[in-house]
């Protein structure tokens, strides 16, 4: 068993520096220039590749083949939803929507995990849950929302980014409650290195059939500088060790929904980063969102200890 199945603590720190992966990519994805379906194609084929590089080097997970014997049909069927599709139309809609428009949609990830475990796994959603998932989102969008107004007044392209971003939201929180029993089987880096790895080989084909852009080496030699150096982070950060540590952290979890609630954090890291990176000033209605956010979610584990609810 996994050194992250054994402590939890553990599992929650690589479910929070998976977000900081999250807080980050759409940045460094409008900062590459390259249009969103292309985009998606090279993140999970060099990400997928990194991930299955690593996967070869550990003894235990070396073996890529069984689980593809084993549960050939889930695996496949996974990774086009929650790699292939989720992504696509992730990177895409960033081509039609803002920033702040894409991560409101985007984080409510946490909620769709929730309303998924609840169906699938029958565990219910504590009322802990409920105030503090409602108390996020609303700081989320004022966090998101505060100096952006006029990006948000939407036009029928502003929509067809967000109907993108939350179909990305939805297949993304089924591909990571549907994947945990197979990770628990095979472990967390073997199952994201062949997901990743066929979504990616399916982005390749679906960019390539679709947009006739296909994703070839010749095609680096024709971009930028600024292009290259953002894809090589967006592959290596983004998708190869933050993809594994989200998607292993969450596995290990004895409540999924819980270490959801995490991805409420997503925004907020962003505004630090930005801040921090890029020398913007924070508000005051951001530092008030902020701790709203904040609140919210560790609110939830201690109103859940209090009450005894797992």
């Amino acid at each position: 068993m996994a050194l992250w199945h054994r402590h939890t603590s553990l599992a929650y720190a690589a479910v929070l520096t998976g977000v900081f992966g999250h807080a980050s990519v759409e940045f460094i994805a409008v900062l590459s220039g390259i249009a969103g379906p292309e985009l998606s194609a090279w993140r999970f084929l060099l990400g997928g590749l990194g991930l299955v590089a690593l996967a070869l080097l550990s003894p235990t997970s070396r073996d890529l083949l069984t689980p593809l014997k084993t549960h050939f049909w889930p695996l496949m069927s996974l990774s086009l939803l929650g790699i292939t599709l989720a992504y696509l139309v992730f990177h895409w809609s960033l081509d039609f929507a803002t920033i702040p428009q894409v991560a409101t949609a985007v984080t409510t990830i946490p909620i769709y995990v929730a309303l998924i475990n609840m169906v699938v796994n029958k565990q219910p959603i504590s009322i802990a849950k409920v105030l503090s998932g409602i108390c996020a989102i609303l700081g989320v969008a004022l966090l998101i929302t505060d100096g952006y107004l006029t990006d948000l007044v939407s036009t029928s392209r502003n929509l067809l980014g967000v109907f993108m971003a939350v179909v990305c939201a939805a297949a993304v929180s089924a591909y990571s409650v549907l994947v945990r029993p197979i990770i628990v089987q095979y472990g967390a880096l073997r199952i994201t290195a062949i997901t990743m790895m066929i979504g990616g080989i399916g982005l390749w084909l679906l960019v390539g059939w679709a947009f006739h852009i296909w994703v070839t080496p010749t095609r680096l030699v024709e971009l930028s500088v600024t292009s290259l150096v953002s894809l090589l982070v967006i592959a290596l950060w983004n998708t190869t060790i933050t993809q594994f540590l989200w998607i292993g952290g969450l596995a290990a979890l004895p409540d999924i929904t819980r270490g959801s609630y995490l991805f409420f954090l997503k925004p907020v890291i962003a505004a630090l980063l930005a801040v921090l990176i890029l020398g913007q000033h924070i508000t005051g209605v951001q530092i008030l969102a902020i701790g709203v956010v904040c609140a919210s979610v560790f609110g939830e584990v201690f109103l859940a200890k209090r009450s005894g609810v797992a």
